[in-house]
């Protein structure tokens, strides 16, 4: 027992809303581990379109670890969304040229740049959230539908809302601990599908002991 093809476009028959993301994303800067499934009855090989302001010349890179689910209408706001906004105006003239391209360097070289943004392995992420550029949601963490997350979501907590703020952690945080020591996501995936019954259950020393 191996689980369904990792290389499958749409891993469940005959339901086209539900890929497996990492087979149908086109930009080479979005990186996709596997098993991540992204769910869009509309379009769901067409990704791409959620990730905003990632244009070609744009060095931030959107990372999604394994085993993620992540509902129809989610979007990343990625870093080239920003403005300058040091200076009194914060219109980017410098991009349009007709000779204003010279402020472009004036006025972009305050500009933030927050980095990539990551979502780690086994994230739940809920109908229209937005990620905002350069957040960092870890392993096992879960963003309500909606929510608009502008901060780091910490491993194993739910967050919801506009700003999105933490509305529980999953588990005490000595079993977190344990949990991402764990990783069952870098297993093979042949022990993963030895050991399904243990992995949705909540018995760390069963988890802990699997073959």
């Amino acid at each position: 027992m191996q689980g369904p093809d990792p290389q499958a476009k749409h891993p469940i028959k005959g339901v086209q809303q539900i890929c497996f993301l990492k087979n149908i994303v086109s930009n080479p800067k979005i990186i996709v581990g596997d098993y991540t499934y992204y769910d869009d009855p509309e379009d769901s090989q067409n990704f791409d379109r959620n990730v905003l302001y990632h244009y070609t010349f744009s060095k931030d890179r959107l990372i999604i670890g394994k085993f993620c689910a992540l509902a129809r209408g989610i979007k990343f706001i990625m870093n080239d969304a920003n403005h300058p906004i040091s200076g009194f105006s914060s219109y980017p003239f410098g991009i349009f040229g007709g000779g204003w391209e010279k402020v472009r360097a004036q006025q972009f070289e305050k500009v933030p740049d927050k980095g990539d943004t990551v979502v780690g392995n086994d994230v739940w992420l809920g109908y229209e959230a937005v990620i905002m550029p350069g957040v960092k949601i870890g392993d096992g963490a879960i963003v309500a539908a909606k929510s608009v997350v502008t901060k780091n979501v910490p491993a194993y907590t739910i967050v919801g809302g506009n700003p999105a703020k933490i509305i529980k952690q999953r588990f005490p945080e000595e079993i977190i601990i344990q949990l991402l020591e764990i990783a069952w996501w870098n297993w093979d995936i042949r022990k993963i599908s030895r050991n399904l019954d243990k992995i949705i259950a909540a018995d760390l020393d069963a988890l802990r002991n699997c073959q």
